[in-house]
């Protein structure tokens, strides 16, 4: 809890006597996340090219797409949609009633004791004058049968989700799930060699070998310090960049503390994130409090021209004895400086993000990332081990040749080896045994393409390809792709290339089908191909058939 003292002093000054009104943040993977990113680039909204940082203000992106909406109903002919388009607009107006006007659809024809289920896509909604407040139930169950397993694979989630308003300044959100799982078999490899589950902290077996037993427990409480300053104090997960991965940070690791303040102002949006996490190497047994490290970044995101966006990165990672540097405090500073002025051997990291809406068709994005290098051995090509850097170029393509709600997204990921790194075990890249950024670590090559097909109201399609190859260690020789190795113990200095070592190619194929049986909650069919063949260790492969149900929250996926 220390990184919360440390904050109390920067809360204290930004904090005014009056406070504006505040909200609550979209869970990110929800289906929400698809009809934005198409309105943003169908629409060409200005303010939605700031989705750069998820998840997304409920607050800011119903207020534009309720513009949108408003245009669109009164013949605004600049923009193009669907009938579908219309429907998830509507839908996604019902779901964020507390900043939407109310409309007669949103009710449901037959309530429950009167009580429950006024409106379609909430269990309990309560509207007062000071008082605002969502109550959902959330599940997942989904049993799987893997080729050449004998075990019951399975997912059990169930738990609850609260949402609301106090007087429409201060927000506040709260999910908590019980989950038992046990995971296709590669899935169970790498909970066994990270000693992790991924998106979890805690954790413990449950009954037979191979399954997993934890609780996921997320809330925030927000409020508006000023007009264009919205402050958080959470324990969630956050994510920056357009692409279906992040090179800066991810939703992939576990929850963390955290605290942000995110300054939208003219055509800026700047977000200061002060995190606490878990070194590597330590799992809790429930009886003893774990280290602490900590993690802080700044994101400027700066609409330069109503199609153009670009951002600009800077975080540091370190560990000071479980406590927070206050040289890191101001949210005005850059990092990298900071970071030399105390003499530290922090991890600072350094990226640009940058995305172009043409004709209101089509996206292109990227990132890159910089951890470190050395200008004159870049030029020189001899794979010197400290430079150290990744790149992500994506297209996304709503109405994809011209049939309506299909969306292509194709996405190019390379990071170099050693990336993410560090001398220092506290200070690499991660979280509780786990990849703060991409979930492969560092030195690979990844190309995913995915096919999203909405041809019903209700149903919604999907196929999703990710091939990659990478260079694992060999024979006892770290080529790099391990984040959590101390990049000193290296055999050289030169020599390293994307793939090199132990390579390994794999290509993970899936097909999956949902349907929307009520308001927010699917039927799912997925079936899964995985193949990864190493040069050195055969082959292991996968295939999977999984069905389920969920409700109120996303499907779990393992994509790597």
């Amino acid at each position: 809890m220390q990184i919360i003292k440390s904050v109390r002093i920067l809360i204290f000054f930004l904090l005014p006597i009056a406070a504006f009104s505040q909200s609550s943040y979209i869970p990110i993977g929800t289906k929400d996340y698809k009809l934005l990113d198409r309105l943003e680039i169908k629409t060409g909204n200005e303010n939605l090219l700031y989705s750069v940082v998820k998840p997304y203000n409920r607050r800011l992106t119903t207020k534009e797409v309720e513009l949108i909406d408003s245009l669109q109903l009164a013949g605004d002919s600049s923009f193009h949609l669907t009938e579908i388009d219309k429907y998830n607009i509507e839908r996604y107006l019902m779901n964020n009633s507390e900043w939407s006007k109310p409309r007669e659809s949103y009710n449901s024809k037959k309530t429950i004791f009167n009580q429950f289920y006024k409106t379609k896509g909430n269990f309990l909604e309560i509207k007062g004058k000071d008082f605002f407040l969502i109550v959902n139930p959330m599940g997942q169950y989904q049993v799987m049968k893997e080729k050449g397993n004998s075990q019951s694979l399975f997912y059990n989630s169930h738990g609850v989700t609260v949402r609301g308003l106090i007087a429409r300044k201060i927000g506040f959100d709260v999910s908590i799930t019980d989950n038992q799982e046990r995971d296709p078999l590669y899935v169970q490899q790498w909970i066994a060699s990270h000693n992790a589950v991924p998106g979890a902290r805690f954790y413990k077996g449950f009954k037979a070998p191979g399954g997993v037993d934890y609780f996921d427990n997320r809330g925030s409480v927000s409020f508006n310090a000023s007009k264009y300053i919205d402050l958080q104090l959470g324990y969630d997960r956050n994510f920056i960049g357009d692409g279906y991965r992040s090179l800066f940070l991810s939703d992939f690791a576990g929850n963390n503390l955290f605290f942000k303040i995110n300054t939208r102002i003219w055509k800026f949006n700047y977000q200061n994130l002060f995190m606490e996490l878990i070194p590597y190497g330590q799992r809790s047994g429930g009886n003893r409090t774990l280290s602490r490290k900590y993690f802080r970044s700044n994101y400027l995101s700066f609409n330069a021209t109503k199609w153009l966006n670009l951002g600009f990165f800077d975080a540091v990672t370190f560990g000071r004895k479980d406590h927070f540097d206050f040289q890191y405090l101001i949210p005005v500073l850059f990092l990298r400086p900071a970071e030399s002025d105390i003499g530290s051997g922090d991890n600072a990291t350094l990226g640009i993000n940058g995305k172009i809406n043409i004709k209101k068709k089509i996206q292109l994005y990227g990132q890159m990332v910089l951890d470190e290098f050395q200008f004159r051995e870049l030029i020189k090509s001899t794979g010197f081990w400290a430079n150290k850097y990744g790149y992500q170029i994506g297209v996304k393509y709503p109405d994809a040749f011209g049939i309506p709600n299909l969306d292509l997204q194709v996405e190019s990921n390379r990071v170099r080896p050693f990336t993410y790194s560090h001398f220092d075990s506290v200070t690499e890249y991660s979280h509780y045994n786990q990849p703060l950024a991409h979930p492969l670590g560092a030195n690979f090559q990844e190309y995913i393409s995915i096919l999203k097909y909405q041809p019903l109201k209700k149903l919604y399609l999907q196929a999703k390809m990710i091939y990659y190859y990478q260079g694992l260690d060999s024979a006892g020789t770290n080529f790099g792709s391990n984040i959590f190795l101390n990049y000193h113990t290296r055999g050289k200095n030169y020599g390293y290339y994307v793939g090199d070592g132990n390579k390994v190619k794999s290509m993970n194929v899936s097909l999956l089908a949902s349907y929307e049986i009520f308001e927010n909650m699917f039927i799912d069919a997925n079936l899964q191909h995985r193949t990864y063949n190493m040069a050195v260790g055969g082959n292991r492969n996968t295939t999977v058939f999984s069905f389920g149900i969920r409700m109120n929250m996303a499907r779990r996926e393992f994509d790597f």
